[in-house]
């Protein structure tokens, strides 16, 4: 159960953990839009090394998040996410301070290393209330959106004012904001906190999650959105700039337009998905056009052609990144959506760093057609797998609080009941874990047999 249940509480514990979420994101995301622009500053850069360290980051958060996470469930929640962030700004100031593309790369992984998203997300469900917790994940989700949106439009005007040192220096006060929102702005856990399963990794259920094809589907998704999203970057700011005749500090005029666009004309599809469950011809129209637009840039040299498809990409990729951790909510075993969103992000990391690391090494040795060919390759692999997708169940996780033993019969009882497909009882946790059909299921019923069948202790 959620420790304080006013509304300002929970109020001041979304918007906080939000701020310290997207103050973290937006300095990692402002180095997309310049790095290969101002590369030439560092000693020793070549493609390949400004690809590693662009996607460095993702390696060293693909690597830690889960244990951070759980290490979390052991010594609390506020000493992770403050290691964390001293960590990522020790790594944004070593960046700030790099002379060599090496001592770049470091810094880089050094950020990636203060891996707080599961320990975050954790404190969340530890101060919010369970009827609240989609709602919070929304915000702390959309704070994300606007925080890489922010970064593609100040990235560019910071490194045109100050190089890459100022967004590094940059980066690092955030961290250090971040680090006086924790302590002063989040709210302490007052108890040691319990392990939730809909929010943080168990290890025992990895094995499990990892052998779910559908699952797989969708972390084989995340993966390759996140690849091409970083090899589009070490390719369009350097085709902005040499080929269609855009000033490196005037780039953000080119993203905004384009995001803001973007995103507007996909929120008609994301409505069409969900109201009307029509979410895979959906997903598989946006993977369909992801890989069309990718194709298609590097064989166009006209402004408006480019700019059109680097639209249609914007618009394919926030589609497919907004469908994506719903269909894995959807999908996720009862008890099991916390490890399934865990591996997922780190499928998602995972992506971010071998699209710099990979897509480096295939720019150094075939140029932009080769990064191009390399996405389009990977996208086609994922229009493939997704093809065979099953069409999402449309079911919303359900949390019961347990006060007290439960009978044999209780289990029975609940998959009685309209609408409830899954129902996992873990009464060391004091929670019986549901997965339901929100538009057929009786909560009165089942607080009723919850009444009738948990016998207090």
């Amino acid at each position: 159960m959620p420790i304080v249940q006013a509304p300002s509480f929970e109020r001041r514990t979304v918007v906080s953990l939000a701020l310290l979420y997207a103050f973290r994101m937006l300095g990692l995301f402002m180095v997309l839009p310049v790095l290969t622009l101002y590369g030439d500053e560092y000693l020793h850069s070549s493609p390949m090394l400004l690809g590693l360290a662009l996607g460095a980051y993702g390696f060293s958060q693909a690597l830690l998040q889960i244990p951070f996470g759980i290490l979390s469930d052991r010594i609390g929640r506020k000493p992770v996410i403050a290691a964390g962030l001293l960590v990522f700004t020790l790594g944004s100031a070593l960046a700030a301070q790099a002379d060599t593309v090496y001592e770049l790369v470091f810094g880089r992984l050094l950020q990636g290393g203060g891996a707080i998203a599961g320990a975050v997300m954790a404190l969340m469900a530890d101060l919010t209330s369970e009827e609240n917790r989609t709602k919070a994940m929304a915000t702390i989700g959309g704070a994300i959106g606007v925080s890489f949106s922010l970064a593609l439009v100040i990235g560019p005007l910071l490194a045109a004012w100050g190089g890459m040192a100022a967004i590094f220096w940059l980066t690092a006060a955030l961290g250090l904001v971040g680090l006086f929102v924790l302590w002063k702005l989040v709210p302490t856990v007052q108890r040691p906190p319990r392990r939730r399963r809909e929010v943080g990794a168990v290890p025992e259920l990895i094995r499990e999650v990892l052998a779910n094809r559908e699952l797989l589907r969708l972390n084989l998704g995340i993966f390759v959105l996140h690849f091409v999203l970083m090899a589009l970057f070490l390719v369009m700011p350097v085709r902005l700039e040499a080929e269609l005749d855009f000033a490196r500090g005037s780039h953000w005029l080119v993203y905004l337009p384009l995001l803001a666009g973007a995103f507007v004309a996909m929120l008609p599809f994301i409505i069409i998905g969900e109201k009307r469950r029509q979410m895979k011809p959906v997903f598989l129209g946006a993977i369909v056009l992801l890989g069309l637009s990718l194709a298609c840039m590097p064989l166009v040299s006209v402004r408006w052609a480019v700019l059109g498809l680097l639209f249609a990409f914007f618009m394919a990729f926030n589609l497919l990144e907004a469908s994506l951790p719903s269909l894995v909510s959807k999908t996720a075993p009862a008890g099991g959506k916390g490890t399934a969103t865990s591996i997922y992000a780190s499928c998602q990391f995972l992506g971010a760093f071998l699209g710099g690391a990979l897509g480096g090494l295939v720019f150094q040795q075939g140029g932009i057609a080769g990064v191009s060919i390399l996405s389009v390759l990977l996208v086609l692999l994922w229009a493939v797998t997704a093809w065979g997708m099953r069409p999402p169940r449309y079911l919303a996780s359900l949390l019961m609080p347990l006060h007290g033993r439960v009978s044999d019969d209780f289990t029975d009882q609940l998959h009685g009941v309209a609408g409830v497909e899954e129902v996992v009882v873990v009464e060391s946790e004091g929670t019986a874990y549901l997965k339901v059909d929100p538009r057929q299921v009786d909560r009165k019923q089942l607080a009723r047999i919850a009444e009738q069948c948990v016998r207090p202790q």
